[in-house]
């Protein structure tokens, strides 16, 4: 009860202080009245007595202050009280300042902002682990590597065969499981979309704290080879949008792919899985899926002990106590197991000590390993731009900051003069430094929620929408962030109070300073130019490989064109009803409003490649030569796609089934077979060298397939007539008069309406395949513009501030200057030319950091010097432009004081 009564008593000492204050008013007004009412009995005046009565006291003042300091001990709450007298003091400041208060605000606002943003993003892609996932930490994916022609590479999709080998003969784990993410077929017919699917090991739900909403999740039993069980668990999302959320809809059936799936139960909410950017619509068992794919009928071994068809990926969970060194050790023993097991099923494959297989345990996060890719590179260098922006916020803040304490050196000489200690001064200054900052803080959180949303769209499309203001992790750093920017704006004016000289300081007037002050202003402006400089030329470079990447010559259009898919979704078809079923498309295709031309396709450039042996004779091994892909067309294929024929000539209908054997070769492929002769002609052997000739017929431009740089592989073309794909039934191109884009739900229904039973088309913009290698590029060309053009406006900004502030210092000086002659002209010049000065040590100092940062930002770049001088010299000319502006309109203002009044200015 005694402790309950002292926190009433503490919270009622901080509610009703004013209440506490009057009363103790009276009580003090009350004893002096009787000590004034008995000296007048004593014969005194009322003056008089008034007087002595207050003498006796002691003082009304200095009692009320003790009592109020005794108040305050008793309820424990001095710090609270002083807290909240200096935020009075500090909006009192803002009342009188509202232009400072709110430039500060913004500025700030603008930094934490964009930091803030661009953590969430940097956050889920390289540090947040799945949602729900138990004890992240311990769980790793499992990547297998191998040495081909002394060069080690790193998969992390490997056989089942391979997955049931780790995880038999490894110790170092407590729980394993398959997973894999597919864009399946939902539905039949016209209504038919792809979705994408988790098709996971019964053993994956264990990995998380997710128990199902509805039913169960799959089990070991229903997740058996060879077919699994055709269960399915839906995702929420699924279950709300498809069935609206009732709890009815387990046992009923849906068709994914070409398998109807019985609903065994609906995934908690939130549950993604492994996959937060693209969560999937449902689960399904792995061998189920592997089970009732048409792969799994193309290999002699049963496709669960097959180690020639790699599809699928592995994560583990690692036991208490394990490191990874340890597992990993452990790992490379399972996989030499496990290759051992395939030398023994493929004698052909290069020998154990050739391939030196081995295993890690990497990170969970697949942008992070086992070697962080290149758009999750780029996106920490934004993080780092992100930050540069920050500082210059902070610089710019600070030099404001700086400005208005040396306007203020009066008031604080005059609250030191009447008894505020230096450290009660202290912490009111950082008080109100703080709290600017949380404000801004506050501010930046919006514009985090909008441009964060902006940077999902650029480096995560998929991902699920997250809401800035609630997420714990995202508030946690704004406000980190917030405090330590309070801090770092805050030290300007302690400095400049800890360094109060009451005589001075009591006769100055706000004109006067001294050169350490100055001096601190040009550091701050000096490190503004710097860091936007170092931005400027980030963005710069950025840019000009942006435009390099779309100057180069891909071989074919991409934004005209259209690829569909023929998904027979189990529908078999033979020879002659494949042969219809795709003059049909094509006919249907090339009669689309809008459609130019179509042409058969079985190799995507970026997606896949075909490769067959072949024989030219002078030639030992053709294949020592480099890679040849072969592509089988229709003709029409080169016009379609804009594959300019340089040589010779491209197909016909006259190069069908039975008519001699033809192939178009590119350049590459010519010279690189037939040095110093035309190709023309040239007899290639296809196969065997038994085969009958295939003549080259023409020669092609070259294309980009695999890469954007120089590459060597070589292409031919062949007729799909003479040639066809093995079993595939192949998609096509389709060539549209403007954007495809804008023409691919027409294309779609128009084409669904050919395909039998539960079959379907799929058509995607060819623009996609180009777009997943151009997106590092595009992010940093877009990124470091946005955040360089920002540091620009905040340099601008900080110099202007600090000028005009200057100027109205030096009112009176600048008037002296005047009344002795000085033209306007010659004030403005004087401004500007301080300015610039500044704004030039900037460049060259940020110049010099830009070039040292080059060796690490050359990775990143595509055909294009980080020490580009053009960047350079254009990124001074905007910086010095940008600083003559700003410093040009204060100093124009400046010219135009009157004499008299600059005179009288004080």
């Amino acid at each position: 009860m005694s402790l309950l009564s002292g926190l009433r008593a503490r919270l009622r000492a901080l509610v009703r202080r004013a209440a506490a204050d009057r009363e103790l008013r009276d009580e003090i007004g009350f004893h002096v009245d009787l000590e004034t009412e008995k000296n007048i009995r004593a014969g005194m005046a009322s003056d008089e007595a008034r007087r002595v009565a207050l003498a006796r006291f002691g003082g009304v003042q200095r009692v009320r202050e003790q009592h109020r300091d005794v108040r305050r001990a008793g309820a424990g709450i001095p710090w609270l009280e002083d807290l909240a007298s200096d935020l009075r003091v500090a909006v009192r400041g803002w009342r009188a300042q509202p232009g400072f208060a709110a430039a500060v605000i913004l500025t700030l606002a603008l930094g934490i902002g964009a930091n803030a943003a661009m953590f969430g993003i940097v956050d889920r892609m390289l540090f947040r682990p799945p949602p729900m996932l138990l004890d992240p930490a311990m769980v790793h994916r499992v990547y297998f590597y191998r040495t081909s022609r002394g060069t080690e590479s790193a998969s992390g999709n490997y056989q089942y065969a391979r997955y049931q080998d780790l995880a038999a003969y490894t110790t170092s784990f407590s729980r394993a499981a398959g997973y894999r993410e597919d864009q399946l077929p939902f539905g039949a017919g016209e209504a038919a979309r792809e979705m994408p699917v988790g098709i996971v090991s019964a053993s994956f739900f264990g990995f998380f704290d997710a128990p199902p909403l509805l039913g169960r999740y799959f089990t070991v039993r229903e997740d058996s080879p060879p077919s699994g069980a055709p269960v399915v668990v839906l995702s929420y999302a699924l279950w709300q949008t498809a069935y609206g959320g009732k709890s009815d809809v387990l046992g009923s059936t849906i068709r994914i792919g070409t398998t109807m799936y019985t609903v065994i139960g609906v995934a908690a909410r939130g549950f993604v899985g492994l996959w937060p950017d693209r969560p999937p619509a449902a689960f399904i068992p792995i061998t189920n899926f592997a089970g009732t794919s048409s792969n799994a009928h193309a290999f002699k071994e049963p496709w669960w002990t097959t180690y020639d068809w790699g599809w699928m990926s592995m994560i583990v969970r690692r036991r208490p106590g394990v490191s990874l060194v340890a597992a990993d050790a452990d790992l490379t023993h399972a996989a030499e197991i496990s290759y051992r097991a395939q030398l023994a099923a493929n004698p052909h494959a290069p020998p154990l000590d050739v391939a030196r297989p081995r295993a890690t345990a990497a990170s969970i996060l697949s942008e992070r390993g086992p070697r962080e890719s290149k758009l999750a590179k780029v996106a920490t260098w934004v993080g780092g731009v992100a930050l540069i922006v920050l500082l210059i916020a902070c610089a710019n803040v600070a030099n404001l900051q700086l400005v208005r304490a040396v306007r203020r050196r009066r008031e604080i000489a005059v609250r030191l003069a009447l008894g505020v200690s230096r450290a009660r001064l202290l912490s009111q200054l950082l008080a109100e430094s703080t709290l600017l900052a949380l404000l801004a803080g506050a501010a930046g959180l919006l514009i985090a929620q909008w441009g964060g949303a902006l940077l999902r769209d650029r480096l995560m499309p998929g991902a699920e929408p997250a809401a800035v203001v609630r997420d714990p992790r995202t508030l946690l750093f704004a406000g980190a962030a917030a405090l330590i920017v309070g801090l770092l704006t805050g030290v300007a004016p302690i400095v400049q109070a800890t360094r109060a000289d009451l005589a001075s300081d009591l006769k100055a007037g706000a004109r006067e300073g001294t050169y350490h002050r100055s001096r601190a202003r040009t550091v701050l402006l000096l490190l503004q130019c710097s860091l936007s400089v170092v931005l400027l030329v980030g963005a710069g470079l950025f840019v000009r490989s942006l435009r390099n990447v779309h100057a180069v010559r891909l071989g074919y259009d991409t934004d005209p064109i259209a690829m569909v898919g023929l998904n027979m979704r189990g529908v078999t078809l033979d020879t002659a009803g494949s042969r219809d079923l795709r003059a049909r498309i094509m006919s249907a295709a090339k009669a689309i409003p809008g459609v130019e031309n179509a042409s058969v396709e079985t190799a995507i450039p970026f997606w896949g490649t075909w490769s067959t042996s072949l024989f030219v004779q002078g030639i030992d091994s053709v294949s020592a030569l480099g890679d040849f892909n072969r592509t089988s067309v229709s003709p029409g294929y080169f016009q379609t796609l804009g594959t300019r024929i340089l040589r010779g000539r491209g197909f016909t209908d006259d190069d069908r089934a039975g008519a001699p054997g033809v192939m178009v070769v590119s350049d590459a492929m010519g010279k690189r077979l037939w040095p110093g002769q035309d190709a023309i002609g040239q007899c290639v052997r296809m196969g065997d060298d038994t085969m009958p000739c295939t003549y080259v017929v023409g020669i092609a431009e070259d294309i980009k397939s695999s890469s954007l740089a120089n590459e060597t592989a070589s292409y031919y073309y062949v007729p799909y007539a003479q040639f066809p794909a093995g079993n595939l039934l192949p998609g096509l191109f389709v060539r549209t008069s403007g954007d495809a884009r804008d023409r691919l739900e027409d294309i779609r229904v128009r084409l669904q309406r050919e395909m039998p039973g539960a079959s379907y088309v799929t058509v995607t913009p060819f623009s996609e395949v180009l777009a997943g290698q151009t997106d590092s590029w595009l992010l940093g060309a877009t990124m470091f513009a946005a955040f360089g053009g920002l540091a620009l406006v905040l340099a601008a900004f900080g110099l202007y501030s600090v000028i005009a502030y200057t100027v109205a210092q030096r009112t009176h000086e600048l008037g002296v200057r005047v009344a002795l002659g000085a033209q306007g002209g010659d004030v403005v010049r004087l401004v500007v030319r301080q300015a610039l000065v500044i704004v030039c040590m900037g460049v060259v100092t940020g110049a010099i950091a830009a070039l040292a940062a080059g060796r690490w930002v050359k990775p990143l770049l595509f055909e294009e010097s980080p020490r580009d001088p053009v960047v350079l010299l254009f990124v001074s000319l905007v910086l010095i432009g940008v600083a003559c502006i700003a410093s040009w309109l204060p100093a124009r203002r400046a010219s135009r004081v009157d004499p008299q009044v600059a005179l009288r200015t004080e």
